[in-house]
């Protein structure tokens, strides 16, 4: 709730439904969708504060539905679901109609309160809604709730000057923030440039003929070089415990293995009775290759970094190579290639659940060099991804550090002292 006292004297402070109205959606059929006809704005239409009718899903024109129309310039708010309380506004002269669990802000007066004006208030109200709605297992929120919620409605000649300043603040920072996004995206074609090189020889063969494997190098089935390829349990421990404790062994999954490294944010763990029924059948050490092969990160691969013994679900496989064939960075780097990449994750199957088998994982053909060979491309691979790992970080911090500065840019806006 906002405070008079931190608020210029000769501004409001009004509940949002004394001068703005929160209107409901329409709850069409699927059964009345059609590929052309008027776009129905549904969540998913609403991202990254713009509302687009591109993807949205159509129906023929119907005085039934005539009452819920999008216009140019109408401000949506997500009311349900995982994604409640994001906003956009709707820029197209096209018709549109709302969708059910789409809420849409009518302003009363229009000569008190600035649509835009509006529309960043909102998004300084985005973590009171999202506070409010994820309350119960559904996260939903009501027109009502939000109605209640308060804003400050300054002069109408003021508004239009501070709306003024936030787009010009929000340009700039806007423009360093997709530089950004851009750098981001160019660091990971160069990766996959780099991990693409070293497979093919000319990370150390600088002077390798186009479409020629250095001498030696050979394609191999990966079952051959590795002494075994197994995932985990096929069966759910009937007893889970989230904390750790005498006889119980964590119990890893497809959401604790990212890309180069384990994440045990949320680990959970298992008992010995459990954890010895499996642990013969597969029994990662540390230092083996770990890869998810089921799940929405299928693909993603990293080295175990763990000295305890621990318990794997189906989800995630582990490669013991023959250390005298093939080393284990190096097979992590390869699944992470282009080359690997496609091996692998072109043998997926399923449609909402992706998997990849294990039989055609096993039969995956993997490049392979001497040895040697293979240190010397981990010793350079890891030399340049670390620099990439540094400004992939330094990166982040300044996306971070954008988010802070738009939402202390929006504060300020709102207690009356951006102007």
């Amino acid at each position: 709730m906002k405070e008079t006292n931190k608020i210029p004297k000769h501004w409001q402070l009004k509940k949002l439904g004394e001068i703005c109205k929160l209107k409901n959606g329409y709850a069409f059929k699927s059964n009345k969708y059609e590929n052309i006809g008027v776009p129905v704005i549904r969540i998913s239409d609403i991202n990254g504060g713009i509302v687009s009718s591109q993807k949205a899903v159509r129906v023929k024109a119907n005085e039934d539905y005539e009452n819920y129309l999008v216009e140019d310039n109408d401000i949506l708010v997500a009311m349900s679901g995982a994604t409640t309380g994001k906003f956009g506004v709707y820029k197209s002269t096209e018709k549109a109609y709302q969708n059910q669990r789409v809420g849409k802000f009518k302003i009363l007066d229009e000569n008190v309160l600035n649509n835009e004006f509006l529309f960043h208030q909102i998004n300084s109200l985005k973590r009171q809604i999202e506070k409010d709605a994820y309350g119960g297992a559904q996260p939903n929120i009501s027109s009502t709730k939000i109605e209640q919620m308060q804003i400050v409605v300054p002069p109408f000649p003021e508004q239009q000057a501070i709306v003024s300043k936030i787009q010009e603040l929000l340009s700039e920072l806007e423009n360093g923030k997709q530089q950004l996004l851009t750098a981001q995206q160019q660091l990971k074609v160069y990766r996959q440039s780099l991990l693409k090189w070293a497979f093919e020889g000319k990370l150390t063969h600088k002077d390798l003929k186009e479409g020629k494997l250095p001498k030696g190098w050979k394609w191999v089935r990966m079952g051959d070089v590795c002494n075994k390829i197994q995932d985990g349990s096929h069966f759910s421990p009937q007893v889970q415990y989230n904390e750790p404790g005498e006889n119980r062994y964590k119990y890893i999954t497809a959401k604790n293995i990212r890309n180069n490294y384990m994440d045990f944010r949320k680990v959970i763990y298992v008992d010995k009775e459990y954890h010895d029924s499996i642990y013969p059948r597969c029994n990662p050490e540390f230092g083996d290759v770990l890869l998810t092969k089921d799940g929405i990160n299928t693909g993603e691969v990293t080295l175990n970094t763990l000295h305890e013994p621990f318990s794997l679900l189906s989800s995630v496989c582990v490669f013991k190579t023959k250390k005298e064939e093939l080393i284990s960075p190096f097979l992590k780097y390869f699944i992470q290639s282009p080359f690997g990449n496609k091996a692998i994750l072109d043998s997926m199957t399923g449609t909402a659940i992706k998997r990849i088998v294990l039989r055609k994982i096993k039969d995956a053909k993997i490049i392979l060099p001497s040895l040697s060979e293979q240190q010397l491309i981990i010793s350079e691979l890891e030399s340049k991804l670390t620099v990439c790992d540094k400004i992939e970080e330094t990166i982040s911090q300044s996306l971070q550090q954008a988010e802070i500065l738009r939402q202390s840019i929006l504060k300020k806006a709102f207690e009356g002292k951006l102007l």
